[in-house]
């Protein structure tokens, strides 16, 4: 497979999976999402003496933005359903994976963002990265997961808090929560973040998989009954009158800013 959405390449036993649309922001349309499953299971296929530790980045100011509003705000029904159901393929393949998945949190991380870095088995962040799930200003809510996985990550209480207003959360925040295992400078950030990965390339393999599948265990793994109910109800959010509402006037000032910088 050809990416124009993501850069993929392996060195030192460890593949580096960079999300790469920096003048988006690294947002996500449906070509990125698909690329990023293919890049997984590249991954997930690839013999350990080959990969032993995957990281997910962003190219530029981002981790990921969220979702392609562009495309979003003009889905059909169909194009809507096809979406979401490829998401939730993402983000099971990334947690699934028998290896490591380390998400490497450079800048923003919002929405379908935040949720692929609830999706890996660690979270290393940049000093300053602001990251949360903030749908319900557009009068959504999240569609990947993220709300069941980040009430697993850091307690129901502070994820209703955070969801339920939709705050911008910075990265030294969700360190004190426990989310966040290690923050470091913005200017050695890949350099510490290789240097933490390459420590974990020299344990077997076999031994991290067991780790990764048993604390998935424990945690609790995510029930298809919560997760019909998420997309049962983001789906009627999407099609109301208050959700397109939003999603209309958030789209209108996404063009009024392209249109302005150009």
């Amino acid at each position: 497979m050809q990416y124009h959405h993501i850069q993929y390449y392996v060195k030192n036993k460890i593949a580096w999976l960079v999300f790469n649309r920096p003048d988006q922001y690294n947002a996500m349309n449906f070509q990125m999402m698909n690329e990023i499953i293919h890049a997984m299971g590249e991954i997930h296929m690839a013999d350990s003496a080959d990969i032993r530790v995957a990281v997910i980045t962003g190219n530029g100011k981002a981790f990921m933005s969220g979702a392609d509003i562009k495309e979003y705000a003009l889905q059909t029904q169909e194009q809507f359903e096809a979406f979401q159901a490829t998401g939730h393929s993402l983000y099971e393949v990334i947690e699934n994976s028998p290896k490591p998945i380390i998400a490497a949190v450079n800048g923003y991380a919002f929405g379908g963002g935040f949720e692929i870095a609830l999706a890996c088995d660690m979270i290393l962040a940049a000093e300053g990265a602001k990251m949360g799930l903030p749908e319900i200003l557009l009068n959504l809510i999240p569609g990947g997961g993220g709300s069941i996985r980040l009430s697993q990550k850091i307690g129901v209480n502070r994820a209703n808090e955070m969801i339920m207003t939709g705050r911008t959360v910075l990265a030294e925040e969700f360190y004190q929560m426990g989310l966040i295992n290690h923050l470091y400078p913005s200017a050695a950030f890949i350099e510490k973040v290789t240097e933490f990965t390459l420590a974990l390339t020299e344990k077997e393999p076999d031994r991290l998989t067991a780790i990764k599948q048993i604390t998935l265990l424990s945690a609790g793994r995510i029930s298809e009954e919560a997760m019909d109910l998420e997309y049962s109800a983001l789906n009627r959010f999407y099609r109301s009158k208050e959700g397109q509402e939003k999603i209309q006037e958030f789209y209108s000032k996404s063009l009024g800013k392209k249109s302005s910088s150009s």
